[in-house]
């Protein structure tokens, strides 16, 4: 692998942890599992996987991983969660467990298992314009949604019922060229890591969040 290519850690508590990793690896990221403090600070930005959250929350605790990152929000480093990340990196949850709580990070409310229980899963494609071309497959498994965001916070995505999907916290026009560190963070609830043609051609994740 390239010298250049963004080290990218995938926080390795519960959850797809094997799944994203593969997938930033084809993507050309040098993809790292994350559990200790010193892993975390490796790494140019960090992916929470799909998962358990409050599970995630209990054992980030554990391993004394939580303040840490919530630490590396605050300094900038990018991060990317994906349905349970989306929980993690929401500054507010609807439907949690007692005690659990969050890294935070972007401005936004989110409720946890909208869609129903596992039998009610669904795929379905996206249309995200600030990726272009073609539109995101994605699958929602206990899926939560963003119920509310903030003025520093930006939908990206959306069901044709208006429950939004995807939102970041840098603006729909700067997806495509992402520097780091920035601090951009970027949350989506569906699981792009249970969609079988991944590419490097942006076909479910565009290549320029692991840039």
């Amino acid at each position: 692998m390239a010298g250049n290519a963004p080290r990218v850690g995938v926080l390795a508590l519960q959850g797809d942890v094997r799944e994203h990793l593969a997938v930033l690896a084809a993507l050309g990221a040098d993809a790292r599992p994350v559990r200790r403090p010193e892993e975390l600070a490796a790494v140019d930005g960090l992916v929470l996987p799909g998962g358990e959250s409050s599970v995630i929350d209990k054992l980030a605790r554990a391993f004394g991983l939580f303040d840490p990152i919530r630490a590396a929000i605050a300094d900038g480093k990018p991060m990317y969660g994906t349905c349970a990340g989306l929980i993690l990196l929401a500054d507010r949850i609807d439907g949690a467990i007692a005690g659990q709580r969050t890294f935070g990070g972007i401005d936004a409310r989110v409720a946890r298992n909208v869609f129903g229980s596992q039998t009610a899963s669904f795929e379905t494609d996206l249309d995200v314009p600030a990726l272009g071309e073609p539109p995101v497959h994605a699958v929602f498994i206990r899926a939560p949604a963003v119920v509310e965001w903030g003025a520093d916070a930006v939908p990206l995505a959306s069901l044709p019922d208006g429950r939004v999907v995807a939102i970041d916290n840098f603006g729909a026009g700067d997806v495509i060229e992402i520097e780091r560190p920035t601090g951009k963070r970027f949350m989506v609830p569906m699981r792009p890591e249970a969609v079988p043609a991944w590419s490097a051609d942006g076909l479910t994740v565009d290549p320029a969040y692991v840039d």
